[in-house]
């Protein structure tokens, strides 16, 4: 059975306990053993982690120590698998570069605050996106940083600017696999099939359980 740690906090706003218990019971749906933990203290045991097939963080807007990052990081370096969504993954440490350099990215901006807008699947062969269509969110359209070494699965445009930027991804880091999906303000979010899909398909392929 593979095993999984959801590590939530930051942020009330986007809803951490209730978004990590939707990852867990699909985590748990698909044979995963999970701990869920609310406290980046999760991160310092090494032998632990390294026991770990996937890291699941929901923690927007926190503050992460020194030894808690290199928990982590050195997990997914050395092949723990990671994925996450929104805020809990692509807005948890300003200040920490390097966990931003891991993830593939980092908010920027959500112009308009809750809008509709449509996310455009890129990649149909994708085992994460396979046989997913076009779809529309009623959300926060997430405005990002990103690497452009990621493989990016699906995207969405700014009716402002024209510009058109990833909605999900995926990359290695060392030997882990690193899952990104800007999808999830709130609980609420995963009630639209595709969006529940691609981060339980995203958390499946990070953990090696999908390929």
């Amino acid at each position: 059975m593979k095993k999984a740690l959801i590590v939530w906090g930051g942020w009330d706003g986007h809803e951490p306990q209730a978004v990590a218990d939707i990852f867990a019971r699909q985590l748990r749906t698909n044979d995963f053993e999970v701990e869920v933990s609310n406290t980046l203290d999760a991160f310092l045991d090494a032998e632990k982690l390294a026991g770990l097939d996937l890291i699941v963080p929901e923690w927007t807007m926190g503050q992460i120590s020194r030894d808690q990052l290199k928990g982590v990081l050195s997990a997914v370096e050395g092949g723990v698998g990671i994925a996450g969504v929104h805020g809990g993954m692509g807005d948890s440490f300003r200040q920490a570069c390097d966990w931003q350099y891991m993830v593939g990215g980092q908010w920027v901006a959500h112009p308009g605050g809750v809008i509709h807008y449509r996310v455009h699947i890129l990649d149909h062969l994708d085992c994460v996106t396979a046989g997913l269509e076009n779809f529309d969110m009623e959300s926060e359209q997430y405005y990002m940083h990103v690497d452009p070494s990621n493989h990016v699965l699906a995207t969405t445009t700014f009716e402002h600017n024209g510009c058109t930027m990833p909605v999900a991804w995926k990359r290695m880091w060392g030997k882990g696999r690193v899952f990104y999906s800007s999808l999830g303000h709130v609980a609420k979010d995963f009630d639209v099939p595709q969006a529940l899909t691609i981060i339980t398909r995203g958390m499946l392929w990070a953990a090696r359980a999908l390929e």
